[in-house]
């Protein structure tokens, strides 16, 4: 038993040295170390080889992932690369890690020649959270002497100045220069401040600060920039010149040349995890003495530091303002701090864990809403390593997508051929099927795919089965949509109607209830406050304004803008009801309820009524903050609509507001040539010269009749061509219906005219029946024409909100009251010819030929009579005798 046990301990200790051989066989690596280059999860550390076996990571943070993640060895950093390599280490990734030093050791059969890339790695949802390269020229005969091997993420020192903010430095003492990087879990509209107050002052202020704000643009560009405080209130240009508050170094006494000196450099910037991280460098000692502070690393100086929402750049201000005040929203913090830039070590313990890590683009699907989907280049995919495509919707970048159970979705595919979209389980897609066995696919496959000339729609109805997180993908590429949330009902749930407003940015919802109207608004991006108006522009509009002060308390609250800086907005009393506002996601949600009709009078607010059988026109702005009480600056917004959307309430349709197009005006014109032209000069011709000898009268009358009828045929086809086709929903529409109807009747009626009796006998039934269906279309015509050419400008007015409406009409009525006065002077000179041939003179003029007699008017009975008695007073009589036969 005894010798047994020998024999197999010295079998356990010559495979032990044989390990230990294999494993210090291979060394070439030994002692290299590189940082971890961060990719997402907050990932951060230093990676020192060991021995041929086993490496070390230092100061190890990460947050964590699923249970598949591991050390991952790989040829490269793309996907492609990352889904042929294999686990390097048998360590999961699955927890928070926190500042660890930790030694692994690699899987057997791995050795360092075979792991070029070192990653941490989810093979699950093919996450990249972070790698180093360990060959090339990382890999030389003194690894550390390598600048490459320096991640910009990873700093000497870190101090924690808030929770949620913290600062990471290394100090270049002899370069005169400090690399600075501000951290914080803050949203990407949220700025980050940091800098050194004025030295020597008895207690610190704010007041001649020297500060770097550094945040990231609209683009989702980074930025940092220096800024000088004369005053703790956003930067304000005076009309002197004069400059205070918060402004960038580069606006204080712009003649001045030392102030045109902007020290800081920007040296990278990510937002990852909804963690925001700005690294840049400045010089301890500046050129420009006047506006920045001279630092002392050696000394325990102290230091400002803020976050807050960021006001972006507007026609008035080409530059960033950050809101420093205490309690401008729930985000700002503000406090001062001592800090020694020689003083090593660091303070901060683990990586930042923001609340809402899914910080990407958001889009809310809506009931009668299509979401467009397309490709496009991935630029900014929020799951690394990024693909080189990526699935849009809405113009969106792989956004994260919001659904409702119950409520169906609408995909409206233009993506190309080769891209078919389908809703799956799986968080990679491209026929995971192949690898994933368990995938369940809910809507879409291979028929699901369309170009923009031809798209495809995809109806997809979440029901109470689906699970909470679903993905859009590509049928046969990985990794170019995103997540799914699906959740319970919500706004569409609960508003019969919406539409997405101009630019794709506000979703409006509203029902009619009787005499009154809920309406709601929801902001498609973060923001500080959101407004929807009532009007083609927000002056002269009724706003209403949902905001969230500082105490996270929601406001809703209406005004009447008549100009465009702070002191035209003015509060209203309007009756709104039922009012919330909230966040969601750092987007803003406002409802309210509100009568159709306004039970006031002498008040602005009176006249804001809402006709539901009229189109709304409704715009939106939305912008970085709000106040209850007066307004002081200017151009409070920062995005606006470019044009308003009319919103037929009663259909839940909408359209956006177009300038008034050259096709339309041209119909309009024919129209009025027509109408008020050519068809009343037939008419008067018709009715006031037939005393002219000849048939001149009847010749004008058809001539101007049928050239109206071709006038007003090309104008309906103008009109019907810019269109694309009838539609009568308007009232001028189905007024013009009419008009064109009648006016088409009449050359059908003139073919069918019955022909007056011979020998003077009187009319037959016919004729006199022919005679009042003529005059009744004809002046049903003319009368429906002249209403549809008002209703014209009225429409045109309601669709295109051209300025110049009240004036056009006006010139139409003075238009049609010229033409009544002419034809009551052509009237008067009638009815004195009659007169005049009444005492005897009627010889003097000629009724007309025997043509002309054969379409003048019936419809007065003493015509034919008079004219009977006319003539056996100016002929003799012969009568002819017979004899008879008896």
């Amino acid at each position: 038993m005894a010798t047994a046990a020998l024999h197999l301990l010295a079998i356990l200790c010559l495979a032990g040295a044989a390990s230990a051989a294999e494993c210090g066989a291979n060394t070439s690596l030994a002692g290299h170390h590189a940082d971890l280059r961060m990719s997402q999860h907050q990932l951060r550390g230093r990676v020192e080889v060991l021995d041929g076996c086993s490496f070390r990571v230092a100061g190890l943070d990460l947050l964590p992932g699923s249970a598949s993640a591991r050390w991952w060895r790989a040829d490269g950093t793309d996907l492609d690369a990352l889904t042929r390599g294999e686990p390097a280490a048998a360590d999961p990734l699955d927890r928070t890690f926190r500042s660890e030093s930790l030694v692994f050791r690699l899987l057997p059969g791995v050795f360092w020649p075979r792991v070029p890339v070192l990653a941490a790695y989810d093979p699950l949802t093919s996450s990249l959270f972070g790698f180093v390269r360990l060959s090339g020229a990382n890999a030389s005969s003194d690894p550390s002497s390598s600048s490459a091997s320096a991640a910009p993420t990873m700093l000497d020192s870190c101090a924690q100045l808030s929770p949620r903010f913290r600062v990471r430095w290394t100090l270049h003492e002899a370069n005169n220069s400090v690399d600075i990087g501000l951290e914080a879990a803050v949203g990407s509209e949220y700025y980050m401040a940091f800098g050194w107050a004025q030295p020597g002052v008895a207690k610190p202020s704010v007041i001649g600060a020297d500060l770097v704000v550094a945040g990231f643009t609209e683009d989702g560009l980074p930025f940092a920039d220096d800024y000088y405080v004369t005053k703790n209130s956003e930067c304000l240009l005076r009309e002197d010149g004069s400059v205070e508050g918060v402004c960038p170094d580069t606006i204080y006494g712009r003649n001045d040349s030392a102030a045109l000196v902007n020290d800081t450099r920007l040296v990278y910037g990510h937002r990852r995890d909804g963690v925001s991280f700005v690294r840049f460098s400045r010089p301890l000692v500046s050129k420009d003495s006047k506006h920045d502070v001279a630092v002392n690393a050696t000394r325990n100086m102290t230091v400002v530091w803020a976050i807050g929402l960021l006001r972006p750049p507007d026609s008035l201000r080409p530059y960033y303002l950050p809101l420093l005040s205490r309690g401008a929203s729930a985000g700002t913090a503000f406090a001062f701090a001592k800090l020694k830039l020689s003083h090593p070590g660091s303070e901060c313990v683990g990586p930042l864990d923001a609340d809402d890590k899914e910080d990407q683009a958001r889009i809310t699907s809506e009931r009668k809403t299509p979401l467009v989907v397309t490709v496009g280049p991935a630029l900014h995919y929020p799951n690394p390593p990024n693909p080189d495509k990526a699935l849009y919707i809405n113009k969106k970048e792989a956004p994260l997508l919001k659904v409702e159970r119950g409520v169906p979705v609408t995909f409206s595919i233009e993506a190309g051929h080769d891209v078919p979209l389908y809703i799956t389980s799986d968080p990679v897609g491209g026929n995971a099927t192949s690898r994933n066995t368990t995938e369940v696919i809910y809507a879409g496959g291979p028929n699901a795919e369309g170009v923009p000339a031809t798209p495809t729609e995809l109806v997809w109805l979440p029901d109470r089965n689906t699970p909470d997180l679903v993905y859009y993908q590509s049928l046969y590429d990985e990794k170019m949509g995103w997540k799914i949330q699906v959740v319970d009902g919500g706004l569409s749930d609960m508003y019969n109607n919406s539409v997405l407003l101009d630019d794709q940015q506000v979703t409006f919802f509203w029902t009619l209830s009787g005499d009154s109207i809920n309406i709601a608004a929801r902001g498609e991006k973060k923001s500080g406050y959101l407004a929807i108006g009532f009007g083609s522009a927000m002056v002269n509009s009724y706003a209403y304004v949902g905001w969230v002060d500082g105490n996270g308390k929601g406001h809703v609250k209406s005004y009447w803008i008549d100009g465009k800086d702070g002191m035209s907005v003015h509060e209203t009393h309007e009756n709104v009801t039922h009012k919330r506002c909230r966040l969601e996601n750092g987007a803003i949600i406002f409802e309210f309820t509100r009568p159709l009709t306004p039970s006031c009078s002498g008040r602005v607010e009176c006249k804001n009524l809402i006709d539901p059988t009229t189109p709304l026109k409704v715009i939106w702005a939305m912008g970085a903050q709000w106040s209850s009480g007066p307004l002081s600056l200017k151009s409070m917004h920062s995005d606006t609509s470019n044009r308003p959307i009319r919103i037929l309430l009663l259909s839940g349709l909408a359209e956006a507001v177009e300038d008034l197009r050259p096709v339309l005006a041209v119909h309009g014109f024919m129209m009025f040539v027509a109408w008020a032209i050519l068809f009343p000069g037939g008419i008067m011709a018709a009715r006031y010269l037939k005393h002219l000898k000849g048939d001149l009268w009847f010749q004008a009358h058809i001539y101007l009749q049928y050239s109206g009828i071709a006038v007003m045929l090309l104008g309906v086809l103008f009109a019907v061509a810019e269109l694309r086709g009838f539609s009568f929903r308007s009232r001028h529409a189905r007024i013009g219906a009419v008009a064109f109807t009648f006016a088409c009747v009449q050359p059908i009626n003139a073919y069918l005219r019955p022909h007056r009796t011979e020998n003077r006998e009187s009319s037959s039934r016919n004729r006199i029946v022919w005679e009042y269906l003529h005059h009744f279309t004809g002046r049903s015509a003319a009368l429906a024409g002249i209403v549809a050419l008002f209703t014209g400008l009225q429409h045109l007015g309601h669709r295109y909100g051209s300025k110049n409406i009240k004036g056009l009409t006006c010139g139409l009525i003075l238009w049609f009251l010229s033409v009544a006065l002419v034809a009551a002077y052509f009237e008067y000179l009638a009815i004195k010819r009659r007169r005049d041939g009444a005492d005897g003179l009627s010889g003097k003029w000629v009724l007309g030929n025997t043509e002309e007699d054969d379409t003048v008017d019936l419809l007065q009975s003493d015509r034919v009579v008079s004219k009977m008695e006319s003539n056996s007073s100016s002929e003799p009589m012969e009568v002819q005798l017979e004899p008879l036969k008896g």
